[in-house]
């Protein structure tokens, strides 16, 4: 049997969840609090402020994302493919971190515009460790963040031809890895 969460974890998880469902904005510490069952002095106890707040979605993000440059360094079709293949991937904790930091650096949230930057450049990174020309790792990053993009998008346009034939668009990372 699982322990229930500790209410630093809810908390957390209850404000990343309002940031990626309603924006920065809803995300009061008030309905924060309210959302992950706790009084307002029980998230104060462990969040004493909205930015404690978000350095603490960051620092769970960051995590994640470390986790993620491990199996994508590791990965046999090698980091390009991995990195598109898995911009398919919507609803774990790299997504959800992802996108409540991204919802924060909308709304001008200088720390998560630096995170955002960070996680890109480690992404970048890795692709052009194993493709040579800056240009099509470039062109192989955007790929998965159109992929990326399109997938998280609700609708059944979102599932159209790129989500369907993924084996398509990883030959093309394979074109562009081998210079064709």
């Amino acid at each position: 049997m699982s322990r229930p969460p500790l209410a630093k974890e809810k908390i957390l998880d209850a404000y990343v969840s309002m940031l990626c469902d309603d924006g920065e904005r809803a995300a009061t510490m008030e309905a924060t609090a309210a959302k992950a069952g706790v009084s307002k002095g029980g998230l104060l106890y462990h969040f004493a402020s909205k930015e404690l707040l978000a350095q603490g979605t960051i620092e769970h993000l960051l995590t994640a994302h470390e986790e993620d440059l491990e199996l994508m360094g590791s990965a046999p079709e090698g980091p390009a493919s991995y990195f598109v293949r898995t911009s398919t991937s919507v609803g774990g904790d790299l997504d959800r971190y992802f996108l409540a930091v991204l919802r924060l650096a909308q709304g001008g949230h200088e720390p998560s515009v630096k995170a955002l930057e960070y996680i890109h450049e480690g992404w970048l990174g890795m692709i052009q460790h194993e493709v040579t020309d800056k240009y099509a790792a470039e062109a192989i990053m955007l790929i998965g963040e159109g992929l990326y993009y399109q997938t998280s998008m609700p609708g059944t346009w979102s599932t159209g031809t790129f989500g369907k034939d993924l084996n398509h668009l990883l030959k093309q990372v394979e074109r562009l890895k081998n210079g064709n």
